[in-house]
């Protein structure tokens, strides 16, 4: 392999490393925006960020958590006083259904405690891999990659993968980064794609990976 080959494939291999080190420095701290006392809360909190923004849902779950503060107080909620509590989170009436399923399995089956598995997460009604990811990495302090809207095309972006699907993502991720970097480097893409490089406007001349982004539709300086 001639010389500028090796460069160039070194340089494939750096620029994972060198957008976690710009981003690291741009985000010291990288926390989960969803506000939450255990497990149970940020499970909750998760399931009605769904369409929803963070802000909206910080501003539903204190009068929430009062009403339902556990498991077994949710399990036995009537769906129309959940509804009207949470309306304001968007498709209210599934999320109140899927609330109350969750907690009535936590309650029969893990003895009222979130379980911490990928699978015994994903066997909650409407758990999926991301939410199962949020609750892993942020309260139970496993490795996991979380796969949202925003890391999706962020990822995309910096040709940290070349997939639209959660799972492949998820996967290619996983192969970027050691397993100690794995919740660190997904939040921070996730925080990244919500406030620098937004969907329809970004930010690219405030970014802090700008010189190590091949994204072709990057604005110039």
């Amino acid at each position: 392999m001639k010389k500028a080959e090796r460069m160039r494939v070194q340089s494939a291999l750096d620029r994972p490393a060198q957008i976690a080190t710009r981003l690291r420095h741009a985000m010291p701290v990288a926390r989960v925006e969803l506000a939450h006392r255990s497990p149970w809360e940020l499970l909750v909190a998760t399931i009605l960020s769904a369409q929803c923004t963070d802000q909206r849902v910080n501003q539903v779950t204190p009068s929430l958590f009062k009403q339902y503060p556990t498991p077994q107080v949710m399990a036995k909620a009537m769906p129309t006083n959940l509804e009207a509590l949470i309306r304001s989170t968007g498709f209210y009436k599934s999320k109140a259904k899927n609330l109350i399923g969750c907690a009535q399995v936590i309650t029969a089956r893990f003895k009222g405690q979130v379980p911490d598995r990928m699978e015994e997460l994903t066997s909650l009604p409407g758990v999926g891999r991301k939410t199962a990811n949020v609750l892993l990495g942020a309260v139970f302090g496993k490795p996991a990659v979380v796969v949202d809207t925003h890391v999706r095309r962020v990822a995309n972006r910096l040709a940290l993968t070349h997939s639209r699907d959660p799972e492949q993502i998820e996967c290619d991720l996983q192969s970027a980064y050691p397993q100690t970097q794995w919740t660190n480097v997904s939040q921070r893409l996730l925080l990244h794609g919500r406030y620098v490089c937004l969907a329809r406007k970004p930010r690219c001349l405030v970014c802090p990976t700008y010189d190590v982004c091949e994204w072709e539709g990057k604005l110039r300086k």
